[in-house]
């Protein structure tokens, strides 16, 4: 496998995947390229300059819509040109009409750099699983302990690219896997490798139900959910079964049902003691104790998570979805003191969520979390009378790519409550709310059951 050497302007892999992207790049519509990897891969416009040579302004210019009264962009023709900006963004050469370029053929240089999962995500297909099928032909049985691995590798794949990958594309995965480790169960095995089989669809369920559930899709999520429970009743799986119990503690939150949810967290408890689920269950019940105004039971559940959390160790993988990270606990915090009213602890919390979610380029690795601590620190200034920066803030978290809608939702209410109450004449208060109404009424329409 080969790897480009980095440009301060490399489009990430989740940018040149999207379909508007590549369509750009095959009319060679570069200014549309700039314009995207601005929005989407948080790549400015002054390190796509430095990166082919142009004036920042000239990019801007480039990338401004044709559609804003200014009449047509300017274009990239010169074939010279076209190169050096393929070669700046780390463009494949076969989207752009060209053969591949040189850097392609460039070795890894560094052979420590972990696994990006994002690039097993971005191959199209079923590609995670068609690995253990290889292995498993090639050793001519039903099943044997290099499948499992590969299956087991895959769902790993996926759940650490669960914070920012795009979620239809995330959903296509996780069910390609299911319909793979369903189709391997009508095989011949032995008791321990139908048991392994069974808890990669326990873990494969889990993840379809936090994806279904970030899609809007709240009944199939909740069949997902089930489907785990049951599978970790059925193997006596103790973590399955808590994060199944997390989940649904997550479902509650969302739509208010505060006891549903401190009866899930209790389930969640008893379900499992030892793994890292138990941090993130405390923290549900702190929130939960936010909402419902109980600031002692708040500050007990805190700090009986962060005590949980203090005794694990850190995970080499703090990205993967089902494995908490010490970092995340800013995120539970800000949530607790933004509904509590403690603003300025809020949104301290809040700043620190957005810088750990960033990475050294610039681009965000948990961009949900990151937009809820954006709707917080809009609450934190509306509430201090600063109407602009509030809207500001809001505005940009809702239009982040990668959303639970759920989740999102909540905190934006609360943004939109806050700005409807101290500013119920504003024409920017207003517009907020309709683009808020404008989402929910989205989530509400009819969805499949898939």
């Amino acid at each position: 496998m080969t790897e480009a050497a980095p440009t301060p302007a490399a489009l990430p892999p989740h940018v040149v995947e999207r379909a508007d992207v590549r369509a750009a790049i095959a009319n060679h519509d570069f200014g549309e390229v700039f314009r995207l990897a601005r929005l989407h891969g948080k790549i400015s416009y002054a390190k796509i300059a430095e990166a082919v040579g142009y004036k920042r302004e000239h990019i801007g210019k480039m990338a401004r819509p044709e559609a804003d009264g200014h009449g047509v962009r300017p274009r990239i023709t010169q074939h010279r040109k076209i190169l050096e900006v393929v070669d700046a963004l780390r463009i494949p050469g076969h989207l752009a009409g060209l053969a591949p370029r040189p850097w392609e053929f460039e070795r890894r240089t560094d052979v420590s750099r972990q696994v990006d999962p994002s690039t097993l995500l971005a191959r199209g297909g079923a590609g995670l699983w068609d690995v253990a099928e290889l292995l498993r032909r090639a050793e001519m049985s039903d099943i044997n302990s290099a499948a499992l691995e590969s299956i087991e590798q895959g769902i790993d794949q996926l759940a650490r690219a669960y914070p920012y990958a795009d979620a239809d594309h995330l959903h296509e995965r996780t069910r390609n896997g299911l319909q793979y480790v369903t189709k391997q169960l009508e095989s011949r095995m032995t008791l321990r490798q139908h048991r392994e089989l069974l808890v990669d669809a326990g873990w494969l369920f889990l993840l379809n139900a936090c994806v279904q559930y970030d899609r809007g899709q709240s009944e199939a999520a909740n069949l997902s959910k089930a489907a785990a429970l049951r599978i970790g009743d059925e193997v006596g799986h103790g973590e399955i079964k808590a994060w199944a119990w997390e989940i649904e503690a997550w479902f509650a939150l969302t739509q208010s049902r505060w006891q549903d949810m401190i009866d899930a967290v209790e389930a969640g408890h008893a379900a499992d003691q030892t793994h890292s689920v138990g941090v993130q269950l405390y923290a549900h019940k702190a929130r939960a104790a936010a909402r419902m105004g109980d600031a002692r039971l708040v500050r007990d559940s805190l700090d009986a998570g962060r005590a949980r959390l203090d005794r694990l160790p850190r995970p080499d993988h703090p990205e993967h979805h089902f494995i908490i990270d010490p970092d995340k606990w800013d995120f539970y915090e800000m949530d607790a003191y933004r509904l509590l009213g403690d603003d300025e602890r809020a949104a301290q919390h809040a700043r620190s969520v957005i810088r750990i979610s960033t990475g050294p380029d610039g681009t965000e690795t948990s961009p949900m979390r990151a937009a809820e601590a954006r709707l917080t620190l809009g609450v934190s200034a509306a509430r201090t009378g600063d109407m602009e920066q509030a809207v500001g803030m809001g505005t940009v978290a809702l239009e982040a790519d990668r959303k639970s809608l759920p989740s999102l939702l909540l905190v934006a209410n609360e943004l939109d409550r806050e700005l409807r109450s101290r500013y119920p004449r504003e024409i920017a208060s207003r517009d907020f709310h309709e683009r808020v109404v404008s989402i929910a009424r989205g989530q509400a329409a009819p969805e499949l059951p898939f």
